[in-house]
């Protein structure tokens, strides 16, 4: 472990102590949130995002020395083990370099070398490999090795067998492999063509279409579409390279002299290996390389986008209508009152084929004005803007203080159709359930986004073609962050919001759940203790997470940790005031100095985040809620003109670009080129998700529903 620890705190850059503290907190069943926000004076103040470093890191240096004694074990079961092999594999630092090391011996299928030596050819391709010069004629070093029992019946095939054993030994050579793999990375091509007899599928991929790019300038979107298109049946991605000069490397490095009796058999042997064995490994190992990395990049602005997804700002607890808009089907409507608790739903049919307006229009106005709804959120799929259009009309028409809101619903439907939204509303339909999805999206976006897969929300880059274990991590994580740094009301919150709180879990939320439905609402945190099966570690990562709005405990509705409720009533006392008028008071908690409440536990860290919780206690960090208003006269691609100024919400950021919803049915691409007036290396730096913003109508393609916009203006 001290070698993982010091190896890790060089790769990151940081003190050996802090990672130590950092993997000791870790091992002791410590989450991350509670990690960085709790023990700042253990870690040396790390925060998450060096935290989930270091875990990565740990991880990473377990799998590593797992996988060094397994091909220690094999090798040694060979009796192949020598003490500077040894020393290779023990002091490798990486599982790629590993691999390329244990090569040789692993075991592998039947192979032409594999062959050869089973027939005996192993000791002539030695003396081939060496080069040195024969004692006598070639033809006597050969019918040494003829064997008809054996299968070799003349001197050809022994020599063949005995090259095709070299071949394959030097493409095993980690230092040939290597050479070879930078040669592509410096100068080869990422090439992509159509199979034969898949033209007619090709459409969605015509950009890729005898497309060659260079390996080291390739964008991560473009490999993954690329490689989609591969994964579908459609096209063939492989490398490009300079082959000629590529043999030409690997011939000088393992052809050793010119007057070697073979040599020319040799240097045949030299291009057999390159084109039958290096080239289709070394694009195996090139384009696995490129994956990983664009899987990398396409996973980070997943993340990103989920982030700012999960913290938009909320409507807050109003009484709220959701519709689900559809034409034929009409568009389902539910009333959730400020809890999000719903009340009631109906069908209604502003729109074509039924085209009831003036029924519609009683029904709903009825509902808004027996509720008294604050909030209307429409979904922004098929059907919306003529239903966002018929419900601007409706409150224009009856000057009502409605705010209507366009919501996304990518991901509603599939939450509809879980085993979730079936337990939560067994009894109603699951266009409803989408409905009431759409409402509560509106008025807490992280309560009720958690209730569906984040692959199914809509905010990242080739999601489904990357890799799904790494995906689900960052996605893991990314809920697990914002939850906690929002936090959660333990009387209100979900099953599924309570299991992304620090130290809680699927098994505890239900717990949880169950408790409140059969006592009441929490009166303060200590309760959670009588919850079967939340012992003191799950109370003490996720107490100071958890909200108890007007409880016993003024505290409980605070970022502030109870184990440190005693250091409050230390400062209360300090300044002669009562804990309840101390919780909430800027101007009292100004006059706290955090120096004079340090103890054997608590340094100026932890102290410090205490006094500011006290003056905002309970603070939600997201933004202030906004509406994009989108312009009336705008319902289709059809109705947009070059040089229109609208405005809209950014749905996607990319590595090329973010998508805006401008109420059309289709996001416009504002490419990177046309974020800022100024260069923009990377979108993330000028927009988010969920960002309010203008754009300029650049240009419409309506037979490939496509829009460009600008914010160069």
């Amino acid at each position: 472990m001290e070698a993982h620890i010091e190896n890790i705190a060089n790769e990151l850059g940081l003190p050996i102590r802090q990672v130590q503290s950092a993997i000791e907190l870790l091992e002791d069943g410590n989450t991350i949130p509670f990690i960085a926000r709790y023990r700042k004076e253990v870690t040396g103040g790390l925060d998450e995002i060096a935290l989930r470093a270091i875990e990565d890191a740990l991880e990473k240096a377990e799998t590593l020395a797992s996988r060094k004694q397994t091909v220690l074990k094999s090798i040694d079961e060979q009796g192949l083990l020598s003490d500077e092999l040894r020393r290779q594999i023990e002091s490798c630092t990486d599982l790629r370099t590993l691999e390329a090391i244990y090569l040789p011996f692993k075991p592998k299928r039947r192979t032409r070398a594999s062959i050869a030596r089973e027939k005996g050819l192993q000791p002539l391709a030695d003396v081939l490999l060496r080069q040195e010069k024969l004692s006598g004629p070639r033809t006597e070093l050969l019918n040494q090795f003829v064997n008809s029992k054996l299968g070799v019946p003349d001197v050809d095939a022994a020599l063949q067998g005995a090259l095709d054993i070299l071949a394959e030994q030097w493409s095993e050579d980690p230092t040939t492999r290597t050479m070879v793999a930078d040669l592509a990375f410096e100068s080869g091509k990422v090439a992509s063509k159509v199979k034969r007899g898949k033209k007619e599928e090709a459409s969605k991929f015509e950009s890729y279409i005898d497309f060659q790019e260079p390996i080291k300038k390739i964008p991560s979107h473009r490999l993954l579409a690329m490689m989609r298109g591969e994964s579908e049946g459609v096209l063939k991605v492989e490398l490009a390279m300079d082959d000629a000069y590529a043999i030409t490397q690997v011939k000088s490095r393992v052809l050793t002299n010119r007057q070697f009796e073979f040599h020319r058999e040799l240097a045949a042997a030299a291009e057999d290996c390159y084109e039958r064995l290096l080239v289709p490994a070394t694009q195996s190992t090139v384009l696995q390389i490129l994956k990983e990395k664009a899987d990398e990049e396409a996973i980070e602005v997943f993340g990103k986008n989920l982030h700012e997804l999960l913290m938009s700002p909320p409507a807050g607890p109003r009484v709220t209508i959701g519709i689900d808009p559809g034409f034929r089907t009409g568009c389902k409507v539910a009333v959730v009152d400020a809890t999000g608790k719903f009340i009631t739903n109906t069908t209604i049919y502003p729109t074509p084929p039924k085209n009831d307006s003036v029924a519609a229009s009683k029904t709903l106005l009825a509902l808004i004005q027996k509720h008294q709804v604050e909030l209307i959120a429409i979904g922004n799929g098929t059907a919306s803007r003529e239903t966002d259009s018929f419900v601007g009309d409706l409150i224009r028409d009856n000057k009502l203080s409605v705010t209507k809101v366009m919501v996304s619903e990518s991901g509603a439907s599939i939450y509809s159709a879980s085993e979730l939204a079936g337990k939560e509303f067994p009894d109603l339909d699951i266009t409803v359930r989408g409905a009431i999805s759409i409402a509560r999206r509106l008025q807490d976006p992280l309560a009720e986004f958690v209730k569906t897969d984040p692959k199914s929300i809509g905010v990242g880059q080739y999601q489904h073609d990357v890799n799904q274990t790494q995906l689900r991590k960052c996605l893991d994580r990314t809920v697990e962050s914002c939850v906690n740094r929002v936090g959660v009301d333990l009387n209100t919150a979900s099953a599924p919001l309570l299991a992304r709180v620090a130290g809680i879990g699927p098994k505890l939320a239900e717990n949880i759940v169950d408790y409140r439905d059969a006592n009441g609402r929490f009166s303060d945190r200590n309760e959670l203790t009588k919850v079967p099966k939340l012992g003191k570690k799950a109370f003490e990562q996720a107490a100071g997470f958890l909200r108890i709005r007007n409880g016993r405990v003024a505290l409980d509705n605070s970022a502030v940790h109870p184990e440190s409720y005693g250091v409050v009533k230390k400062m209360a006392q300090k300044l002669g005031a009562d804990l309840s008028s101390l919780v909430g008071n800027a101007t009292l908690s100004s006059k706290l100095k955090p120096e004079e409440f340090v103890d054997d536990r608590f340094g100026v860290p932890t102290i410090s985040d205490i006094i500011s919780e006290l003056g905002k206690p309970g603070r939600d960090p997201r933004s202030e809620f906004r509406v994009a208003k989108f312009d009336d006269t705008v319902n289709s691609m059809e109705d947009l003109k070059p040089s229109m100024m609208l405005e809209g919400v950014i749905t996607n950021v990319t590595h090329f670009g973010a998508f805006i919803d401008i109420g059309v049915h289709q996001d416009a691409l504002i490419h990177i080129s046309q974020l800022a007036n100024q260069y923009v290396s990377d979108p993330n730096d000028v927009v988010s998700v969920g960002d309010i913003v203008k754009v300029k109508i650049l240009e419409i393609d309506l037979p490939r529903k496509r829009i460009a916009a600008t914010r160069k203006f």
